[in-house]
């Protein structure tokens, strides 16, 4: 087997998808594929890897931070020289040719949809029909060019689902996991005292909601609970949201880049808030819950998925019914939802999620072959 991940649309705040590509990687590697990774950056580049060859090909900035390949030809350049049994695409708005390219020369390719187009235009722009109109339009296109498409809950599942049926486009659920040694529960602190301590880590742009999880602070403390929320990211939007905290007892702490001292930093938390209702899945609520971290969560989304009542929370996506998901969180006692929050985050390992897109692989490039 020979599997080429594309990812073309990565920048430094990307930490969900670099997660879930190294992972994926790691597991393909391991079970005796090889493997070829394809990225956006400043130059032209090959390095080789224990996880196999990455190809950095030159793409301008677009925003963010975030580079972006516009030329997929020499995408399928780098494939022809390699000779993928399948391709894994992770982008949907620039790597149709490729998929294209795929299909002719009976390669199997695999759409792994990372995020709802409606839901991600909706939230950025603030123009939910136009949203819905431009995501359809588009994922008419992708499943009539893919051979399977991967979604990872339920909720993102809603968005293909009909589209996918109409034209005979196979879909398959595959949640992804967590690092379970990596994310885990440290000691407590001595003394914890009476403050809430909630925690939120993500990228700073609207589209990821962390001004509500600052607006729901913001209603606890004028509601006079002793409660202090520390935030760990960077992103376009981080003085906006700097800024919108006022006087509430917001602390922000940038991006951390060691997994480990994530991990300490939210098992440190009574709750961790992944607030978002546009989340098509939320690594971040994982890593909160394996850090034995109860989480709280807006009533719809991914995320949503991934929280039961013994680990978490949740409440519409607006300030009054989050802050009264917290105060029912924590009134729980906390050894109980510490503990429920592990369990919760022990039934997404990694090994699980590479074991399904193994089959996935399998499957494309089984059914292109035998067209061809």
């Amino acid at each position: 087997m020979r599997i080429a991940q594309l990812a073309n649309f990565i920048g430094p705040a990307s930490g969900g998808m670099k997660t879930a590509l190294e992972a994926l990687g790691r597991g393909y590697v391991g079970a005796g594929a090889d493997r070829l990774l394809v990225i956006p950056g400043p130059s032209d580049a090959t390095t080789r890897t224990a996880l196999g060859d990455v190809v950095q090909l030159r793409a301008p900035r677009v925003g963010g931070g975030y580079r972006l390949i516009v030329e997929p030809w020499r995408v399928i350049q780098v494939l022809e020289e390699f000779r993928p049994t399948s391709v894994e695409l992770s982008d949907k708005l620039t790597l149709l040719p490729v998929a294209r390219w795929a299909r002719r020369t009976g390669v199997g390719s695999v759409l792994f949809s990372h995020e709802r187009l409606d839901d991600m235009i909706a939230l950025r722009t603030g123009l939910e029909a136009g949203g819905k109109l431009s995501g359809a339009l588009l994922n008419r296109l992708l499943v009539r060019s893919v051979d399977q498409v991967v979604v990872t809950s339920a909720y993102a599942q809603a968005e293909f689902q009909a589209l996918a049926d109409a034209v005979g486009c196979p879909m398959v659920r595959v949640p992804l996991g967590v690092d379970l040694d990596t994310f885990r529960p440290w000691p407590p602190d001595a003394d914890p005292g009476r403050t809430i301590r909630l925690a939120h880590a993500g990228r700073m742009s609207r589209e990821k909601s962390p001004q509500l999880a600052v607006a729901t602070v913001a209603e606890l403390h004028r509601r006079g609970r002793p409660v202090r929320l520390d935030v760990y990211g960077d992103g376009p939007h981080l003085e906006e949201i700097r800024a919108a905290a006022g006087e509430a007892p917001v602390h922000f702490h940038g991006y951390v880049s060691g997994r480990e001292d994530l991990s300490r930093r939210l098992a440190a938390a009574d709750v961790s808030l992944s607030v978002c209702p546009g989340e098509t899945f939320g690594l971040a609520v994982l890593e909160a819950l394996a850090s034995g971290t109860p989480v709280v969560t807006a009533d719809r989304g991914g995320a949503r998925e991934l929280v039961d009542d013994a680990s978490g929370a949740w409440g519409a996506p607006t300030p009054a019914a989050l802050a009264d998901a917290v105060e029912r969180l924590t009134d729980r006692p906390e050894p109980r939802r510490r503990a429920a929050a592990r369990r919760r985050a022990e039934q997404f390992p990694w090994s699980r999620t590479v074991e399904r897109m193994l089959a996935v692989h399998d499957h494309a490039a089984a059914t292109v072959g035998a067209t061809a």
